[in-house]
């Protein structure tokens, strides 16, 4: 059954544009190298929601076939780029992670 991988990211308030654009071809390049991960989407809330949002200005959305292929994601050495900027460039981060099948 596919597993949903939900980040909600809070950035630092100097963040720019391009090193936020890096990041999401970093995360998008994961896609073909990571095992199991099927689709990912990185971006930020709807502005019609964005004022429930409590400070999360960002947010990623992974795909996986299983939650076995979630442990290999975790640790695998496409991912830690990614969440290496993820410390750069956020004073906090949730996950959430579901497993079900639409």
């Amino acid at each position: 059954m596919p597993v949903y991988h939900v980040v909600l990211f809070k950035l630092k308030p100097e963040v720019t544009a391009k090193q936020l654009e890096d990041w999401g071809k970093l995360a998008y390049a994961m896609l073909g190298q990571v095992p199991g991960l099927t689709k990912i989407s990185f971006g930020k809330p709807l502005p019609m929601t964005a004022s429930r949002a409590k400070g999360f200005d960002m947010g990623l959305v992974a795909i996986l076939d299983s939650p076995a292929a979630l442990s290999t994601y975790a640790a695998h050495d496409a991912h830690l780029p990614v969440m290496a900027l993820r410390e750069e460039l956020c004073v906090d981060a949730m996950a959430y992670d579901l497993e079900f099948d639409v």
